[in-house]
């Protein structure tokens, strides 16, 4: 190659490399500051919404809960301890895990990577931001701070970190604070490092710095020495499609001047390995000898031990370069039992396979290519993986403590975990965390599983009793265990109802039932009428019934039967069952032909069942499925619909999104990662780019076709990928041809979900990263629907097709359902109204009002809701009157400009209700009617009847309303109550 040829070869890698890069920076980060004014936007469409006294309520689960990452046990009372939880906030439990009070669901992020309590003063150091770096790792807003054991909180600063490994306390100031802030999970960012605070976080000087792509993990403190301080820096760099979990500037580093200078102790000649392989790290120190540290390492370096080889048997690895004539030459049984072992249709016998080979229709390579699917590669992976390191002379000089490698632990996904706990009163046994939970008694040299039974798999924190041995606390993905001899036994404390749902659906029972699918915890259902509670354990019968293991994604329900369900787990693989015999799944993923590119399946694959036909099933891969009847299985009817441009260790260029117009049987439209969204006019033959004029490159989270217009279809994209966090959502009126921009006013947040109101094409209800929007008005302005909800991501939306109900899908905080009647009454015109009625539900008259139950518990008492609107705040009077127009009660409610209710128990005073028994005597021309005071309580009630309400503002603008006291024995014709059934309880 002469010199021009070189300058032109360097000329061409340089732009392909700047190419790249533009190709990646697309969407910028969303600078702190304008995610800061997101916040306070979100704050003003939240005082301006017209719903905040909405009904939202929780309907669970909580027995599988979701990821905690953190927790702080009081040293005195270790039945007293805070939790976070990755996406689910700060709880706090002073009976051991019986019940947990929340205090972090109201600020700017829910989202917790690390916090520190000082129990000596009750000041809470709480950094936001989870450090797991997994899909769905939130970002957060810097530090907070509290000084009332967090009933209120303070922005502390730090806004870029984004995400934050550990905070430290110093134990003798407390304004002193040392924090490990990993930086930007999806883009570059310099500040990253570790920070020190010495005036309570007013100032931030970052005394350790990585660069754009490594920042600090893990920080431990010598416990005699505060001046002693060990830090870790990890490179990560992820990326939708790739994710670079380990770089030559991962490295330890040790500061003795209270973390003002560092110097690197890892590598060179310390024993602890360094280069392009060192993952993240996690570090412990002993608290009876400080000089002895321990340090889990996530090593990504190839591993050069060779599996034993059963011989007896076909591997894999057998397959990956043999020859056609050595192949050829496989015993037919061992092959037939491989492909049977590793799930090659049936078609493919040895047979069959070997003629593909021998005709040259395929290459030998074919077979391994087949089996090169992504959820194989999350354990298949030949890296060193997990490692564990010993000092004994604080941080000089390290050695592996382990000579065979510890397998099955962390698999590929190291960066997961990278946590590791030493016990305060032998440093010789340790905890590790990984997908189980390890143990040592001999200092890292042998270790065995501790999760027993009643334990969730994938660690993230430990405690272990200074006081007590044995007594431990653990975090992991299924929530909180606990043991009192050192995992001999475990209890759940899983109160809490912080479950992560990636997707919900319901069905058409009565009440229905809600079907989802959660991070780690698998596919779940039950009904939309639970309380959370722990009566279950009575019965042994939990309210909520498991369904399927995995990540659980994506279920659909034929609504004919209620029964058979469409669902699985990350990937693509799924399953047609019976909810009520779920043991008989039958997997119903497409698969490839061999010799033919495999399909690239998203973690979240997107299925979608027919409503105009619940036979038919589509289903998206990298291409569009689909199967005309339930014994058919998935045909692929198009090519590659994704861009098909990125490559890297994730899978990427796949579908998102599946939709079926409800206006017209064959109108389809899917949206994928890459940005693309399509329309299919003829169920699914044919497909027609319609992105175009869509911002290019963003997520399609949602693609949501009109229930009230065949043209008009709503889509919602997302930059959550690129650390891109504004909204996007658009609406077209002519099949996608054009695009409208619809998200002008929602707040700074990525939108994962777009659904209109079947019942009203002005109303939109859109799922973002911290709660719920409506528009009234098809998008022209939003508002918070529900401020009460905690800032956790919401990942999907569903309005119920027969009930006015909303269901609410959270990732890290379970499931919620808000009423829509009251949101559907808000019409344009009623709106203008200075005040105006609702309604007012019925209430079943009970002749045990005014009676204890029992001699323990108070008087039974009715409680009615009246509904009314107001169009400003102000205080409003509201009157109950009889028909006969006697005022038999007046209440004031300081009302809210939007939507009120008041409550009323319904009670009379004396006089009051001898005018209505009057009333009632003189209707009924029944000279013996009474109306007879509670047993217990002595008050007055009122009877069977139709009344009437008037609602008066402050500006005098008055309204009339109907409430009605139905008796269940009065006798339909004659339209008056029963003497019998207003007389006194028990008559």
């Amino acid at each position: 190659m002469n010199l021009n040829q070189l300058i032109l070869l360097v000329c061409a890698l340089l732009q392909s490399v700047h190419v790249q890069a533009q190709a990646q920076a697309i969407y910028p980060a969303t600078p702190a500051k304008e995610r800061l004014e997101g916040i306070a936007r979100r704050t003003r469409l939240t005082d301006e919404s017209l719903f905040k006294n909405l009904p939202l309520r929780n309907i669970g689960p909580t027995i599988m809960s979701g990821r905690a990452v953190d927790l702080e046990v009081n040293p005195e009372d270790p039945n007293e301890f805070y939790v976070a939880y990755a996406s689910g906030g700060l709880w706090h439990t002073s009976n051991n895990g019986q019940s947990f009070e929340p205090l972090f669901d109201q600020e700017d992020v829910m989202t917790i990577g690390d916090f520190a309590v000082d129990w000596k003063t009750r000041h809470i150091w709480l950094g936001t931001g989870e450090v797991n770096s997994s899909r769905s790792s939130y970002s957060g807003v810097g530090m907070f701070f509290s000084a009332d054991s967090g009933k209120t909180w303070q922005q502390r600063g730090l806004p870029e970190s984004h995400h934050i490994g550990k905070v430290l306390l110093h134990p003798n100031d407390p304004k002193t604070v040392w924090v490990a802030a990993l930086g930007h999970l999806y883009s570059p960012n310099a500040e990253r490092g570790v920070y020190k605070t010495t005036d309570g976080g007013t100032n931030w000087q970052r005394v350790l710095s990585g660069d754009d792509t490594t920042g600090a993990v893990d920080l431990v403190m010598d416990p005699f020495n505060p001046s002693i301080l060990y830090a870790t820096l990890w490179h990560r760099d992820r990326r939708a499609w790739n994710f670079v979990e380990s770089g030559a500037t991962s490295a330890i580093y040790k500061s003795v001047d209270e973390g003002e200078h560092w110097n690197r102790i890892s590598g060179g000649e310390s024993g602890f390995p360094s280069g392009p392989g060192v993952g993240r790290i996690g570090l412990a120190i002993s608290q009876q000898h400080p000089n002895v540290l321990y340090a889990v390492l996530d090593n990504q370096e190839r591993s050069k031990e060779e599996e034993p080889r059963d011989t007896a048997k076909i591997e894999a690895r057998d397959l990956r370069e043999i020859s056609k004539e050595r192949f050829l030459a496989l015993n037919d049984t061992k092959l037939e039992k491989f492909l049977r072992n590793n799930g090659f249709p049936e078609k493919y016998t040895a047979a069959v396979v070997k003629e593909l080979v021998k005709s040259d229709s395929i290459k030998t390579s074919a077979i391994t290519d087949y089996l090169n699917d992504a959820n194989n590669s999350l354990f298949d992976t030949p890296i060193i993986g997990l490692e564990i390191y010993r000092s004994e002379d604080a941080g000089k000089t390290w050695k592996k403590t382990h000579t065979t490698r510890l397998k099955n632990v962390v698999y590929t996904y190291g960066y997961y975990f990278g946590r590791i706990a030493v016990s305060p009163i032998d440093d010789n046994r340790i905890a590790v965390c990984g997908l189980p939970l390890i143990f040592s008694t001999d200092g890292g040299k042998s270790f065995k599983p501790i999760d027993g039974d009643n334990v969730h798999g994938d660690h993230h924190a430990v405690w272990m009793s200074a006081k007590r041995p044995g007594h431990m606390i653990i975090c992991n993905d299924g929530g909180l265990n606990i043991t009192y001899d050192e995992g001999k036994h475990w209890f759940k404390a899983n109160t809490p109802p912080v479950g992560q749902f990636y997707h919900v659906t319901v069905d058409m029972e009565t009440p229905y039932n809600v079907y989802g699918g959660l991070q780690d915890n698998g596919v779940w259902t039950g009904s939309s009428s639970t309380t959370p509670s722990t009566e279950w354990h009575a019965s042994g019968s939990y309210p909520y019934k498991f369904l399927m293991g995995g990540d659980g994604m994506q279920t659909q329900v034929d609504y004919r039967d209620n029964t058979t369900l469409y669902t699985g787990f990350q990937f693509g693989y799924y399953y047609k069952l019976n909810k009520n015999q779920p043991d008989g799944a039958q997997s119903i993923q497409p698969q490839n032909d061999l010799g033919e590119p495999n399909f690239r399946f998203n973690w979240q694959t997107p299925i979608c069942l027919s409503r105009h036909n619940q036979d038919i099933l589509y289903f998206g891969s990298n291409r569009f499925h689909r199967s005309m009847n339930p014994t058919e299985p998935l045909k692929t009817l198009s090519g590659d619909l994704t861009r098909n441009d990125r490559k890297g260790d994730v899978p990427y260029n796949t579908i998102t999104t599946i939709a079926e117009s409800s206006k017209r049987f064959g109108l389809l439209y899917l949206g994928t990662d890459d940005g693309l969204c399509w329309i299919s006019k003829d169920d699914g033959y044919t497909w027609s780019k319609i992105s175009d004029g869509l911002p290019q490159q963003l997520w399609v989270s949602r693609v949501e076709p009109s229930s009230h217009q065949e043209g008009r279809v709503y889509v919602s994209l997302n930059g959550y990928r690129f650390d891109h966090f504004l909204p996007y959502v658009y609406v077209s009126e002519d099949f996608g041809a054009s695009w409208k921009a619809i998200a002008n006013g929602l707040p700074a947040e990525p939108v994962n979900v777009v659904r209109e109101d079947p019942s009203d094409e002005n109303i939109l209800y859109v799922g973002t990263d911290n709660g719920v929007y409506v528009s009234l008005d098809r998008g022209a302005n939003w508002m918070n629907l529900t401020p009460g909800l905690p800032r956790t991501a919401v990942h999907d939306l569903v309005v119920h097709p027969r009930d006015p109900e909303l269901v609410i899908g959270t990732h890290g905080r379970s499931i919620f359902i808000l009423p829509l009647t009251d949101v559907r009454a808000l019409t344009d015109s009623l709106r203008k109204s200075p005040i105006a009625f609702l309604h007012a539900e019925p209430v079943n008259y009970q002749a045990s009002w005014g009676r204890r139950p029992d001699e323990f518990s108070d008087p039974s008492a009715p409680s009615a809701a009246w509904a009314y609107f107001a169009q400003s705040s102000g205080t409003t009077r509201i009157r109950l009157i009889s028909k006969a127009g006697v005022l038999l009660k007046e209440v004031s409610d300081s009302a809210e400009a939007g939507v009120n209710y008041v409550t009323n128990d319904l009670s009379l005073d004396g006089a009051t209700a001898k005018k209505l028994e009057a009333e009632c005597r003189k209707s009924k021309k029944d000279a013996a009617f009474r109306i007879l005071p509670g047993k217990d309580d002595g008050k007055y009630y009122l009877v069977p009847g139709e009344y009437k309400l008037t609602f008066t503002d402050a500006n005098g603008h008055s309204v009339e309303g109907k409430f009605e006291v139905k008796d269940p024995s009065a006798k339909k014709e004659s339209g008056v109550p029963d003497p019998e059934s207003v007389g006194p309880p028990g008559k």
